[in-house]
């Protein structure tokens, strides 16, 4: 869910839907909007030699898009087993108990509300599916329950809408906020820098190459828009919806209700740290 369309020195990237790594392959769906960019890239994981598959994000309600997955899986010899969400935003999560219905697995998330069956996520959980090694990454801030997975053996990290192929991503406040967004892009640069990983496979638009410089440019744009939003209440501009027209007026307007959501965050933010 992105709260702004592309923007300069935004890193640029390659696959939109088939092969992105050596184990992970995007199945896209077709919901694209303003908000979603291309559609929800739905990640389908494997092991090369195994029969089975893990899928991350189905999706929204679309038994099209949900078969296709299905489909997909089934051309490369494999037999889905397990489905896991980054959060529970619909364009990601509302097609997850259709789809555990379609191909009989279970569905792992963090948040209790979104599970099908026993087990859930937490963080610094490995996903063994199929012979896999996928880690679970604690990356609250878009959402309260926003997960990534590093993907060791490819050098990649799937985010979710922490980090798009494209644009920013909304803090969406009240749930998101904007200490635990940062708190989040600086685990994941810790993962560019310390655990070789230089691929993201996003939750939204292209797969990008340079995941050191995506999350370097998020935590520069973050900032950026935060000393933008303390200029604007100092010079008067209390209310949410004011600040959005000053600050993000370079920003398509029907992106402003979800920038508002940022605003509002760090708002919050600002009023927490004294700075307001």
């Amino acid at each position: 869910m992105t709260d702004a369309a592309a923007l300069p020195g935004q890193p640029r990237g390659g696959v939109l839907s088939g092969p992105a790594t050596t184990r992970a392959v995007n199945v896209l769906a077709p919901n694209p909007s303003a908000m979603t960019l291309d559609g929800t890239n739905t990640w389908l994981v494997s092991e090369p030699d195994s029969p089975l598959a893990v899928v991350i994000d189905p999706g929204p309600q679309d038994d099209a898009h949900l078969s296709r997955v299905i489909e997909t899986a089934e051309k490369l010899g494999k037999r889905v087993a397990l489905t896991l969400l980054t959060h529970g935003h619909p364009d990601h999560a509302e097609g997850a108990a259709r789809f555990a219905e379609l191909t009989r697995t279970p569905v792992r998330a963090l948040d209790p509300a979104l599970r099908l069956g026993d087990e859930g996520l937490a963080p610094g959980d490995v996903i063994t599916t199929g012979g896999l090694e996928m880690r679970v990454v604690a990356t609250p801030g878009h959402t309260a329950d926003s997960l990534c997975f590093h993907l060791p053996a490819d050098q990649a990290v799937l985010t979710g809408d922490t980090i798009l192929g494209r644009g920013t991503t909304v803090v969406a406040h009240p749930d998101g906020r904007l200490g635990d967004y940062l708190d989040s892009l600086r685990r994941l640069r810790s993962l560019t820098v310390d655990d070789g990983v230089h691929t993201v496979l996003p939750g939204h638009g292209p797969v990008l190459e340079d995941a050191q410089g995506a999350v370097e440019f998020y935590l520069a744009h973050r900032a950026t828009r935060l000393a933008q939003v303390e200029t604007a209440v100092e010079n008067g501009h209390a209310e949410a919806s004011d600040v959005v027209a000053h600050v993000y007026a370079d920003v398509d307007r029907s992106l402003w209700p979800a920038a508002e959501l940022s605003v509002r965050a760090q708002l919050d933010y600002l009023r927490e740290h004294g700075l307001i």
